[in-house]
């Protein structure tokens, strides 16, 4: 069977079940969240691609380690332990309240009750995780699209991603904004972030306490209707937003000030990791050239 890599996500088609699938992955990401350690700019708490869906990583609890795995080949929610313990069930339309019961149960089940702020952030509909019965929808076929799109940017990221010796993050899933993204770092501190809605000020300062650029891809919905790929810095430095980027689709957004290609230009294009790739570096170097980073000490030559 052939499988388009890079496949369709008209929003209209799948946004509920997208806003379904956002409130799980926060459930589950707030697992993470409410065990782990912090981590600078709250690495310990994102998501990562596997090849079957997106995972937590290992978590610890007490002396034991466990995992918590979206597969979206099987449709399954899957829970391990390091005692070989294992529980799953299957992904399908429920609503958020039952899925968040199920979760626990599963968890509580394996000896490791949690408990976790069951508000969701960075969103505006802010009705708790048990209460929530209005978002109930899955279509496996888009989120099995959705899945196969973070596949391939992950992979042309990771590209990306290895040029660049300085401080640079893992390629990660946020859960906050249901976004995947990759973040170099100049060395230097930034002034203090003044927030954004729906979300602790104190996220926010330390997930932005140094200057960087920020790169990866979004699936749409609130100010951008379409999925796109997307780059920002932050600090924003003079003459950013009108420094030439490629491709030339590829624009700037004052609304969230941010450069934006849309997903169906590097979709159809001849050569999607090459458009990506263009518009990955071209932003990178708006953002390291106004900001004038040391590029010869953070960048492989």
């Amino acid at each position: 069977m052939t499988i388009n890599p890079w496949p369709e996500l008209p929003l209209a088609e799948w946004k509920d079940t997208l806003a379904t699938l956002h409130m799980w992955t926060q459930i589950v990401g707030k697992i993470r969240l409410a065990l782990t350690p912090l981590e600078n700019h709250w690495w310990n708490v994102p998501l990562y691609v596997t090849p079957r869906g997106l995972t937590t990583s290992a978590i610890p609890y007490g002396d034991r380690l466990f995992q918590i795995n979206f597969d979206f080949i099987s449709h399954l929610l899957l829970m391990e332990t390091t005692d070989g313990s294992v529980k799953t069930f299957a992904l399908r339309p429920c609503s958020v309240a039952e899925f968040y019961k199920e979760m626990m149960t599963a968890l509580g089940s394996l000896g490791m009750p949690v408990t976790i702020w069951t508000t969701p952030v960075e969103v505006q509909d802010r009705t708790p995780f048990e209460e929530d019965q209005k978002h109930a929808a899955y279509d496996p076929e888009y989120a099995q699209r959705v899945w196969r799109i973070l596949v391939q940017s992950d992979r042309v990221l990771t590209k990306f991603r290895s040029r660049f010796i300085g401080k640079v993050s893992p390629i990660h899933f946020f859960w906050g904004a249901f976004d995947m993204a990759v973040t170099r770092f100049s060395g230097r501190p930034a002034p203090k972030h003044p927030g954004v809605p729906n979300c602790g000020l104190f996220v926010m300062q330390e997930a932005y306490s140094h200057e960087l650029s920020s790169c990866g891809f979004w699936p749409g919905g609130g100010l951008v209707d379409e999925p796109a790929f997307y780059a920002y810095a932050y600090p924003e430095p003079q003459g950013f937003k009108d420094y030439p980027i490629q491709p030339p689709k590829a624009f700037y957004h004052s609304g969230i000030s941010e450069f934006l290609l849309p997903y169906n230009v590097v979709r159809t294009s001849d050569s999607p990791d090459e458009v990506l790739l263009s518009f990955l570096q071209s932003t990178y170097e708006a953002a390291a050239t106004c900001a004038k980073w040391d590029r010869r000490a953070l960048e492989r030559q």
